[in-house]
This record gives structure tokens, C-alpha cells and sequence, in this order.
């Protein structure tokens, strides 16, 4: 077993990979546990996983299923709102308002569409690349990101506390 490889790899990808994980999980422990997990896992296939000359679309693969496994299994179990979730936070920076409202719509998506959308936009993978990743056709991450990002947009406000009068129902 290469464990110095291993080593190496986990010491390059641990950022992205736990940026990842945030993303699809919304918590920084699960997204820590989330990333663990599929590391210890990998490390039990590594020989094979670095034969097949894409380790981090392997790791990034079964993380996205974990992800989603985790998710089927705590369905049934009630989600506690963070204090964060219940009111947006009073911030004199809109971007960080923003950033708030969508971190929260995300963690609403389904699974898959979340995995399409942190994938394609926060770790900046071609549709190509994702389609590989999640197994599927490049027409359905293209229908899903593009499903995903409509719901966004109907949850985030896009001028966080100055939006104009017109905008918020008033008339000039």
C-alpha cells in the first residue's frame, strides 16, 4: 500500500475536500466527519483508487454519496435550526447577508441537486466532470444545476436590506 501517497493526497485535498463537505452538508463537524469517513474508506482502496489515475473524482464521488446516504438516513430525524437558520443576521455587510441566505436555500435543495450546484459552482467542475463524478448524463446535471439554481434565486434576495422601493412592493 502507498501510504505516502495517501499522505501526500490527503495533505492537498483536505481544504477542498472539507469546503466540499461544508457545502453539502451545512455543518462544519459533519462536513469534518463527512470527509473522514470517505478518507477512511479510500484508504482501504487506495491501491486501486491512484491506478485509476482520477483519485480526487473517486474521493469526490463517494463523498457526494455519503452525503446523500447520511442525508436518507436522518430524514426521520428532526433537524435542529440554528440560531443563524431562524433570522438572518443583523451584518452591515450585505454580502455576508447574502452569503447567509444562500448557505440556508442550499441546505434546502435535495441531495443531488445541492452535490450539482457546490460541485459546479464552488469547486468550479466542468458539467463534464460532474456528469463523471455523480455517474449521470451531462444533460441531467445541466437540467438539475439549472432546476437548482432557479430555487435559489426564488430564495435569496439579491439586495440584502437596501433594496430599492420599487423592488419591495412599493410603488414610486
Amino acid at each position: 500500500m502507498d501510504d505516502d501517497g495517501f499522505r501526500a493526497f490527503v495533505t492537498a485535498q483536505w481544504e477542498p475536500l472539507t469546503r466540499t463537505a461544508y457545502l453539502l452538508t451545512g455543518d462544519r463537524g459533519a462536513a469534518e466527519d463527512l470527509v473522514q469517513s470517505v478518507l477512511e474508506k479510500s484508504h482501504r482502496r487506495w491501491g486501486r483508487i491512484v491506478r485509476s489515475d482520477a483519485p480526487e473524482i473517486y474521493v469526490r464521488r463517494a463523498m457526494v454519496n455519503t452525503a446523500i446516504s447520511w442525508r436518507r438516513r436522518r430524514r426521520v430525524v428532526e433537524v435542529p435550526l440554528l440560531a443563524a437558520d431562524a433570522a438572518p443576521a443583523a451584518d452591515q455587510y450585505d454580502r455576508a447577508d447574502t452569503r447567509q441566505q444562500l448557505l440556508v436555500a442550499l441546505r434546502k435543495l435535495p441531495p443531488r441537486t445541492r452535490a450539482i450546484l457546490v460541485l459546479r459552482y464552488f469547486e468550479d467542475l466542468s458539467e463534464a466532470d460532474i456528469a463523471q463524478v455523480l455517474g449521470c448524463s451531462t444533460g441531467s446535471v445541466k437540467s438539475q444545476a439549472s432546476r437548482g439554481l432557479a430555487r435559489l434565486r426564488d430564495h435569496v434576495d439579491p439586495y440584502p436590506g437596501n433594496a430599492p422601493a420599487r423592488l419591495q412592493g412599493e410603488t414610486a
